[in-house]
């Protein structure tokens, strides 16, 4: 007699549950309002589960993206679900956690302390020193809690076969996920596309700030290289981190690239030299502010010039084709245009960053061999 472990009955239950969702669900049908591209998988029956971190505490410029997760979430039930060169890509099986209200109220009251510490920093005021220094440290502490809280959601998730992926808030968010990851991979590299290097070491005296996420990942010895795509901000302190990196550190400037288009070099070669120096297992992280402003006019700190949408799905999919496997991913920064009251009637932010995130996740479903392009 075969025995069947609780485990094993337990995944084909589930493989069972979603092939009868398949079966029922009309992909040129309306979507479901309330799921994640109005599909209908939940956490159980998704290759892919996202968690929403709806958090911008230190976000030194322009807050907002705490409502990315909820922006995201709104616009993608509107999105069709054919790509051209990916087979199915809907029958993956993406989904997204509840977004959780705890941590936006936190990311609230944590976002009003930094907002008047560092209105003193840039104000260059020495009175109330004392009480101003209490700030970051409060901070800090409330930015390692979700560090913890969003490490201990993708473990649970990674323990049961999903591959996990993060929906910012800030570029501060996915930390806890990178560290998860390296509990289970002993090396791989981050493909980061974003406007800014993010090297900082506790910027603003934040730890965990947004523009310190890359410093705070590298931390991580599983992260063997980082190669960062479609940077054009960037400070000395930065500059010297990557170039005492050893090479750990791989940037390419914005304005590198545009100058190599502009003498005739073709963006597949740009993309197979970027592609080129990663190792096989890759982490993306996703800055929205890595593509032009006109995709992303809401975000936080947007900077002239970036990738066109098309182009940074063209280096994703090379990505993919030269055989390497994304293990996880992040995309950060989305934030609608002129937010107030807790909500912008400007869904275009929205919108760009939905259609990223099913073109993402449908690439990763193919590196991981879950889809066929």
């Amino acid at each position: 007699m075969v025995r069947i472990s609780g485990t094993t009955k337990f995944l084909e239950i589930q493989v069972s549950k979603k092939e009868e969702i398949i079966e029922a669900f009309d992909p040129n049908g309306v979507g479901q309002m309330g799921r994640l591209f109005g599909l209908p998988f939940d956490p159980d029956t998704s290759e892919i589960v996202l968690i929403p971190v709806p958090w911008d505490v230190t976000v030194s410029y322009a807050s907002g993206c705490s409502l990315g997760p909820a922006a995201i979430l709104k616009a993608s039930p509107q999105i069709d679900y054919f790509i051209k060169d990916i087979q199915d890509a809907w029958k993956l099986g993406v989904s997204m956690l509840p977004i959780p209200e705890d941590v936006f109220k936190e990311s609230k009251s944590l976002r009003k302390m930094s907002e008047v510490y560092i209105s003193w920093l840039e104000e260059g005021k020495d009175q109330e020193a004392a009480e101003m220094k209490v700030i970051p440290n409060t901070v800090n502490e409330g930015s390692e809690k979700l560090n913890i809280y969003v490490r201990a959601l993708a473990e649970e998730y990674i323990k049961k076969g999903k591959t996990v992926g993060v929906i910012g808030g800030d570029h501060s968010t996915p930390l806890g996920l990178i560290r998860a990851l390296s509990e289970h991979f002993s090396d791989f590299g981050i493909l980061q596309i974003d406007a800014h290097a993010d090297l900082r070491k506790a910027y603003e005296g934040f730890k965990y700030s947004h523009a310190s996420i890359m410093h705070n990942a590298l931390e991580n010895k599983a992260v063997s290289r980082l190669v960062q795509v479609g940077v054009r901000d960037i400070c000395e302190e930065e500059v010297e981190a990557i170039k005492s990196s050893k090479g750990r550190i791989k940037t390419f400037f914005d304005e590198e690239i545009k100058e190599n288009l502009f003498r005739g070099v073709n963006f597949k070669q740009i993309c197979d030299k970027i592609i080129s120096q990663l190792p096989e297992l890759v982490y993306i992280s996703f800055d929205i502010d890595g593509l032009d402003p006109k995709y992303c006019p809401g975000t936080g700190t947007p900077v002239p010039g970036g990738l066109e949408y098309n182009e940074a799905l063209f280096l994703i999919k090379r990505l993919v084709k030269s055989g390497r496997k994304v293990i996880g991913f992040d995309l950060c920064e989305v934030a609608p245009k002129g937010t107030e009251n807790g909500f912008s009637e400007d869904e275009w932010d929205g919108n760009v960053g939905s259609r990223i995130l099913y073109q993402l996740s449908a690439l990763v479903g193919v590196s991981q061999g879950k889809l066929s392009m």
